[in-house]
């Protein structure tokens, strides 16, 4: 059974463009893969988070995983810091690491232009913890978007080099894919772009049914078409791709053809889209209350994933100290 590995960010509660695009299929994955998945609290220190901070997104991130199926005794979650092997590994793979690449990766030009008062060296070897956290299971594959393919193609980059300066074939190259036909994009409720923390344009899976349905009813919209069969603006089409991932395709088709034909009310197709969003979150967000409010078993998935995980990646790190020459302890 092919390995996957995954992982998220404790950075605020997990919205639809999560769900959508990412916990959706994780769910079906466990099923189809020897999955694991981890609360990456380490990377998230590049923005530097209170402890407070710390310890309430990941108990949120696991309650909310937990709320949306994923089964820890199919797909073990673990917390990135309780596995300390990672941290062995991303040395490694940082003394095989040169500046002018890690500089050259567009996720580190990004947070550059848009944070330039914290520029650490945290940012700057993100790809090299990435990829430790996917080599130190020998991951065959990662569930990624776009965004993060690059920081794929450097994982790949980091394993060819490890085995080239070894003269060893020890690490595989863990390929990105998608466990649905494409990438799911789910857009913000600002009509802009795509759903996220930061841009303010979310539906969380933890609103209640009156904050769902009064943020859907403010979602952008325009006029309303002027001629028949009109080409959609781009703020129109991204509430009607919505549409269909909250009400299905038949529903969305339904309000395509009254588009089509000038007679749409983006009232009626917004109290749908409201009324099947509250369907599909009233189960979650009963889950996610009683799973938050069960410490004891949290502590209890936490432990047992990092136990399973460290298990696998000490075998791994092992095996690392022989090739690279270190005794054995």
């Amino acid at each position: 059974m092919e390995r996957v590995i995954s992982g998220i960010r404790p950075t605020g509660n997990l919205h639809l463009g999560n769900y959508f695009g990412a916990v959706k299929s994780f769910v079906k994955m466990q099923d189809e893969y020897d999955c694991m998945f981890f609360i990456a609290d380490w990377h998230s220190l590049t923005t530097h988070p209170t402890p407070e901070d710390i310890k309430k997104s990941v108990k949120t991130i696991l309650s909310e995983y937990l709320a949306c199926g994923i089964d820890p005794e199919k797909a073990p979650i673990y917390v990135q810091s309780d596995v300390k092997q990672v941290l062995e590994l991303y040395l490694y793979l940082n003394m095989n690491a040169y500046l002018g690449e890690l500089e050259r990766v567009t996720s580190f030009k990004e947070k550059v232009r848009k944070q330039p008062d914290n520029v650490n060296a945290g940012l700057l070897t993100y790809p090299c913890l990435m990829a430790a956290d996917i080599l130190v299971h020998k991951a065959d594959k990662v569930p990624v978007g776009k965004d993060q393919e690059q920081n794929m193609e450097m994982a790949r980059l980091f394993a060819r080099r490890f085995n080239r300066i070894y003269g060893v074939e020890y690490f595989k190259e863990p390929a990105s894919f998608h466990f649905a036909d494409k990438a799911v994009k789910v857009p913000g409720l600002d009509g802009t772009g795509k759903m996220g923390k930061s841009e303010g344009n979310c539906l969380y899976l933890c609103d209640d049914e009156k904050t769902v349905t009064k943020k859907i009813m403010r979602a952008v919209t325009d006029q309303g078409p002027t001629q028949l069969n009109q080409e959609k603006p781009e703020v129109i089409q991204n509430l009607f791709t919505l549409c269909e991932l909250l009400c299905g395709k038949e529903a969305a088709d339904y309000y395509n053809d009254l588009y089509n034909n000038m007679q749409i009310r983006y009232g009626d197709m917004k109290k749908q889209m409201a009324a099947d969003a509250n369907a599909l979150l009233a189960p979650i967000r009963e889950r996610i209350l009683a799973y938050s409010s069960d410490d004891a078993l949290l502590d209890r998935i936490m432990r047992q994933g990092a136990e399973k995980a460290a298990a696998r990646a000490e075998k791994t790190i092992e095996e690392v100290r022989e090739i690279i020459g270190f005794r054995k302890i």
